[in-house]
């Protein structure tokens, strides 16, 4: 079996507003980040992140466990649901700077992501057919996921 080729296809760059504390227990920390706006662009896809949905974090033992869901539209018009699942783990160093706005390189942090999307619109419609990976970073207050589709 071949090892799989990752190709880079877009990056999205998210606007978010301040997250919002939902509960604690012994264990575990959930939150919701609203997402804002922001911008797509790259080789496969250029458009916007539409204001809207946004983020759910159940932090377990210091690593995140992440639950995006929002809307994108292509240049074209056409709209592109995303449901973005992953995994944020950092040192509380590393989030007091980030969360300082710090733009802390992205090798000190894990945050990956495992983006699935769904549309109808035809020329858009490869992103409902293939796996991708996102490789994320917090930067200039905004989260930023370099979407590559697995070939």
């Amino acid at each position: 079996m071949n090892e799989p080729v990752l190709e880079f296809a877009f990056e999205i760059r998210v606007d978010i507003d301040p997250h919002l504390r939902i509960g604690r227990s012994a264990d575990e920390e959930l939150s919701f980040t609203p997402i804002a706006g922001g911008t797509v662009a790259g080789p496969l896809l250029n458009g916007e992140v539409l204001p809207g949905g946004g983020d759910w974090a159940v932090e377990r033992s210091g690593t995140a466990q992440l639950e995006a869901r929002y809307l994108l539209r292509a240049d074209d018009g056409a709209v592109i649901d995303i449901l973005n699942r992953g995994y944020y783990r950092a040192s509380a160093d590393v989030i007091e700077r980030v969360e300082a706005g710090e733009n802390v390189p992205e090798t000190e942090y894990y945050f990956r992501t495992a983006p699935v999307f769904q549309t109808d619109a035809a020329p858009h419609r490869w992103l409902a057919e293939h796996q991708f990976i996102g490789l994320a970073r917090d930067e200039d207050g905004q989260v930023c996921v370099r979407v590559y589709v697995v070939r």
